[in-house]
């Protein structure tokens, strides 16, 4: 598969969030405004892409050679968590209002399914370190394309008279829907 197919396809036929629904969490409670959207998918996509090179020299290093693959999990989730604290103190030190700003839900990455799926999927695929690192950055490039989407469509939504049953989340995840549908038109793309 050709990188530039791994791209087209990780970003908006297959994306992680609207397609596959992994990241869903930090999804919908991060995605209340732009600025937040895109401090955590430049976080993800930073954390997504380490891990990726992590998670394959750990795998095909350690888990493979020693026939340790029942490992997989909690390994990857280690690895995914160490990460995790290295962004957190780098955006504490950096950004303190970015990190202020994303709260909780910069450690949520630690347990973020998109984070691990990816590294699961990308061993699963089989694919070379090089393919490994472009489909999860590909990935975390389709999550930030995602949750920036949905941030403006809720800023939007913020200004719109809403009728009272449907404020909340009940729009929010009537307009994912919507976003997730519309994304379902690049299904034929690359076919």
């Amino acid at each position: 598969m050709s990188y530039a197919m791994i791209f087209i396809a990780a970003i908006f036929v297959n994306n992680i969030v609207l397609s596959q629904f992994l990241g869903i969490c930090p999804f919908l409670g991060v995605s209340k405004k732009i600025s937040t959207s895109v401090g955590m998918g430049f976080a993800v996509m930073f954390v997504m892409t380490l891990s990726s090179i992590a998670t394959y020299a750990i795998y095909h290093g350690l888990l493979l050679p020693y026939n340790l693959q029942y490992m997989i999990t909690v390994v990857f989730i280690l690895v995914i968590a160490s990460l995790v604290q290295v962004v957190e103190i780098i955006m504490k030190k950096m950004t303190p209002s970015l990190y202020q700003a994303l709260g909780i839900f910069l450690p949520l990455i630690t347990t973020n399914c998109a984070v691990l799926g990816i590294a699961i999927l990308s061993v699963q695929k089989e694919l070379s370190l090089a393919e490994t690192v472009c489909y999860n950055l590909a990935n975390a490039m389709g999550f930030t394309l995602a949750i920036v989407l949905f941030a403006g469509l809720r800023e939007r939504l913020s200004r719109t008279k809403i009728p009272q049953a449907l404020q909340g989340t009940p729009i929010a995840l009537i307009t994912a829907g919507l976003l997730s549908m519309a994304f379902m038109g690049f299904s034929g793309v690359g076919n």
